[in-house]
């Protein structure tokens, strides 16, 4: 019997993917849902009879409670973890990046964030000590040039999770997000034009580390959980020394 059940968004490459691996190896019942439904498909044969999956648009409210039906469907109605994993990002300024895209940067990154949290609520009210964890970034600090909108909707991420943090406490439910720097997956590798911060703070996290602090978050009690030890010195020198984030900021995104 699983110990656990935890529905993944994104569930078809990348963190996402190695997250689904890394939960199903502890004995979890792990939902895969995906805009890739072959990609998902290939994942639950893989892991075997202790998933599910489905195709999925997070932006899709209707086509989320679907998914969230079918995945209760298998737990009798339960749900241990959500994990908000699914995003997008495309690297360029203002100028260079389509309207369009930026408009859907924000839907998957947090508009889905909040259609997901609508959909899941009754089966994690239903399911002792559940938590819902999101894919945040170490943009949510400070806004990145070349980066910003992408940034913003990390920055929402960050704000509804510290606020849900707390609301969501009176029915016993968790509430966290991760926020990692650039992580070695084709979300970054695949960018047409790559921003100056990826070569100066490179690409240290693979997508089985931040994997793997998933699953410390859904057994933690912090809200925030930053990966690596050159983000936390970042943080804290924000946090203590708030006059240099700016300058550092500019410094590490400068083009030489």
């Amino acid at each position: 019997m699983a110990t656990g059940s935890i529905f993944i968004t994104g569930a078809g490459s990348g963190i996402g993917r190695a997250t689904a691996r890394s939960f199903a190896a502890r004995g979890w019942f792990v939902g895969l849902y995906d805009i890739n439904a072959e990609a998902v498909a290939e994942l639950a044969a893989e892991l075997g009879e202790g998933s599910c999956h489905g195709a999925l648009d997070v932006t899709d409210a209707a086509a989320f409670e679907a998914a969230v039906a079918h995945f209760g469907e298998h737990t009798e109605g339960r749900m241990s973890a959500l994990f908000n994993c699914a995003g997008i990002m495309t690297m360029g300024g203002v100028d260079q990046v389509d309207l369009a895209d930026q408009v859907r940067t924000i839907r998957v990154n947090f508009e889905a964030v909040v259609i997901g949290i609508y959909a899941a609520l009754p089966l994690l009210r239903r399911t002792p000590d559940a938590i819902i964890v999101s894919m945040s970034s170490a943009s949510a600090f400070y806004g990145v040039p070349d980066l910003a909108v992408y940034s913003a909707s990390k920055f929402a991420v960050r704000g509804l999770t510290e606020g849900l943090s707390i609301e969501l406490e009176r029915d016993g439910i968790r509430v966290a997000d991760i926020m990692p720097l650039y992580v070695n997956t084709p979300l970054v590798t695949e960018q047409k034009r790559m921003l100056a911060s990826v070569d100066r703070l490179g690409k240290h996290h693979s997508p089985e580390q931040i994997a793997e602090l998933a699953w410390r978050a859904v057994h933690g009690q912090r809200v925030h959980w930053v990966a690596g030890w050159r983000l936390r010195l970042l943080t804290l020198l924000g946090r203590y020394l708030p006059f240099l984030e700016r300058p550092i900021m500019k410094r590490v995104n400068r083009r030489t």
